[in-house]
């Protein structure tokens, strides 16, 4: 849908609703048909808040921010936005993405449901593009912050994946600004937000990478916390509990105790299917100090990746 194709009409003028797909962090998200095009597109209502004289700057952000950063292929498409009315004649937002037919988290569901393994070339073609995703955002002064499985969309048939939801992200300055740590998914949140941190980066991205790179191998997700503290102790078993002599000031941050001593274990006891390239990455993306942590340009360039096949990426 190009600009030129938006008319003055509303999105229920202009989109049949075909059915609800998802609910992303700021509203429900829905496949839905252009009516003068025939053309399947994502529709993402906003809830704007009842007494808001205008757009939620949190919609103002994310619409700033997908305007800008659209323009790669591994983050999904901003086509359009259309303005609604409920039926309490509140307006509404309406966000026009491109539609894409399946997410991570349901594509790594159907091969747990068939109790088989993800091709290790899949994982590997997967894992470049998330990569290749998240250098572009950060290269742009952007954080996501929300990075799952579920926020994370791809195409069946020709194994794409783009980047989605970025309602959570926000541009960054140096010096860094205190961030709320009310963030990120707990599974997948790096362990100086657990710890408090209110100083952050782009390594907590990077965290989040090695998550999901775990979890397209497990077909589970690798440290399974139903709080923050459970969170922190499941990283501690498997990579050891740290301290300041591998993590520098780590004792200092604000949630910090005295936890069980548990000696680092093997990646490999963790994530037993995954070659010595795979295993080589997923430690760097799992570092405790976010300055050690690898980024994403630098994970785009790793061995593991050497034999994908980039053109068609």
């Amino acid at each position: 849908m190009e600009e030129t194709s938006e008319k003055q009409l509303s999105a229920t003028e202009a989109f049949e609703k075909l059915e609800k797909v998802g609910e992303g962090t700021y509203g429900k998200v829905y496949k839905a048909r252009e009516k003068a095009t025939g053309k399947i597109v994502a529709l993402k209502k906003t809830r704007l808040p009842e007494d808001s004289e205008g757009v939620h700057p949190t919609t103002l952000r994310e619409i700033s921010l997908l305007r800008m950063l659209s323009k790669d292929p591994h983050v999904v498409r901003l086509l359009g936005v259309k303005q609604g009315v409920n039926k309490s004649g509140q307006t509404v937002l309406y966000l026009v993405f491109e539609y894409m037919d399946t997410d991570l988290k349901k594509y790594i569901r159907s091969f747990r449901q068939s109790n088989e393994c993800i091709p290790a070339k899949t994982v590997k073609c997967l894992m470049y593009q998330l990569c290749k995703g998240v250098e572009f955002i950060h290269a742009h002064g952007v954080l996501h912050r929300d990075l799952k499985p579920h926020n994370i969309l791809m195409d069946r048939a020709t194994t794409t994946l783009k980047i989605a939801d970025l309602g959570l992200a926000r541009a960054f300055n140096l010096p860094m600004k205190k961030y709320t740590h009310e963030i990120l998914t707990l599974w997948y949140r790096a362990p100086e937000i657990l710890l408090g941190a209110t100083h952050y980066s782009t390594a907590v991205d990077m965290w989040s990478v090695g998550c999901i790179f775990a979890e397209l191998i497990n077909k589970q997700a690798l440290f399974q916390g139903d709080s923050e503290l459970q969170q922190l102790l499941h990283i501690f078993r498997l990579l050891g509990t740290p301290n300041d002599e591998m993590w520098p000031g780590v004792s200092q941050q604000k949630n910090w105790h005295v936890y069980p001593q548990w000696r680092p274990q093997k990646l490999s006891t963790a994530v037993p299917n995954l070659d010595e390239d795979g295993l080589d990455l997923l430690s760097k993306l799992l570092q405790y100090e976010p300055s050690q942590r690898i980024s994403a340009r630098k994970a785009v360039e790793h061995p593991y990746f050497r034999d994908v096949d980039t053109d068609n990426l």
